[in-house]
């Protein structure tokens, strides 16, 4: 693989947690072997490897993308990085209220719903 990869799973590792990657490694078939390999080397070996902004800043504008966009499946995932990233509750707020303003009420609304349900989950999972 190319240090392009090797930097992307490590990037990727750091912010969706091994056990995440594992399993996505694990579900891996020859099929989409070439997406997982263009999103480690592209999002994760490129974009979030790239250190002009922070890994909490880079939570955010993706949360607020995921949002605006309607990709909805996606946040929840990206709420549980915030773990490893230090974008706080407030910080994961203030995004999606400019989803609000810039995107429109609904997807913000959704994306708020999933992130309160997150982050519930999150807590009752560290209380266990």
């Amino acid at each position: 693989m190319s240090d392009r990869f090797d930097k992307g799973m490590q990037v990727r590792r750091a912010v969706l947690g091994d056990a995440h990657v594992d399993r996505a490694e694990a579900a891996k078939t020859g099929f989409d072997d070439p997406f997982q390999t263009l999103i480690t080397e592209s999002a994760w070996g490129t974009v979030w490897a790239n250190d002009r902004i922070s890994q909490r800043e880079r939570s955010m504008i993706t949360l607020a993308l995921l949002a605006a966009l309607g990709n909805f499946d996606e946040i929840p995932m990206h709420i549980r990085a915030t773990a490893r990233t230090g974008a706080s509750k407030q910080d994961v707020l203030e995004a999606f209220q400019h989803v609000a303003i810039y995107a429109g009420v609904p997807r913000a609304n959704h994306a708020i719903k999933l992130a309160k349900q997150t982050f519930d989950d999150m807590e009752r999972e560290a209380d266990a």
